[in-house]
C-alpha cells in the first residue's frame, strides 16, 4: 500500500497539475507586472525601488515589471518554460532580499510567502518542465504522445 502512495502520478494527472500551476503562477505574475506598469506606474514602482535601497530603481523596476508581464505569460502559455521560471525566481529573490527579508511570513503583514510560493513555482516549472500541454511540448512534437511514459526515476520523488 505504501509504495502506490509514493509511486509516481499517472502522465495525465501531472500535466494536469502542471497546466494548472502555470496557469496560477502565470496570472498572479501578469496582474503584478500589470500593477506596476499601469496602476502605480513605473516612476512610483521605480521610487519604491529605490525606498527599499533597491540598486539601478528605475532599471530594476522596468526589469521586474517586463519579467512579471512577460514571463508570466510564457508560464501561462507554457514557452519558454525553463528560461521564465528561471527569470521569475531571480526576480522574486531580489523581491523578498529587498522587501521581505525579515518580515513575518504572512502576506498581509508585508511577508514573504508570496514572493517564495511564487518563486518556488518557478524554479519547479524549470526544472519539470511545462508538462504535454504546453506550447513547448507542441514545438517538441510531445505533445500528441499518448503513452504513459515510465520516468528512470520513477518511485520516490
Amino acid at each position: 500500500m505504501f509504495s502506490t502512495l509514493v509511486s509516481p502520478a499517472p502522465a495525465v494527472a501531472e500535466d494536469v497539475a502542471l497546466l494548472l500551476a502555470r496557469l496560477v503562477t502565470g496570472v498572479v505574475l501578469i496582474a503584478h507586472g500589470w500593477q506596476k506598469v499601469s496602476t502605480n506606474g513605473l516612476d512610483a514602482t521605480g521610487q519604491g525601488f529605490d525606498a527599499m535601497q533597491v540598486p539601478l530603481p528605475d532599471a530594476a523596476a522596468t526589469f521586474t515589471a517586463g519579467v512579471e508581464l512577460v514571463g508570466g505569460a510564457l508560464l501561462l502559455l507554457g514557452l519558454l518554460t525553463p528560461v521564465a521560471g528561471v527569470l521569475v525566481a531571480a526576480v522574486l529573490a531580489g523581491a523578498f532580499w529587498f522587501a521581505h527579508r525579515g518580515t513575518t511570513v504572512f502576506v498581509t503583514e508585508g511577508g514573504w510567502e508570496l514572493v517564495a510560493v511564487l518563486g518556488v513555482l518557478g524554479l519547479v516549472l524549470a526544472a519539470v518542465g511545462p508538462g504535454r500541454l504546453s506550447v513547448d511540448a507542441v514545438l517538441a512534437g510531445t505533445a500528441a504522445r499518448t503513452e504513459t511514459p515510465v520516468r528512470e526515476d520513477a518511485g520516490v520523488r
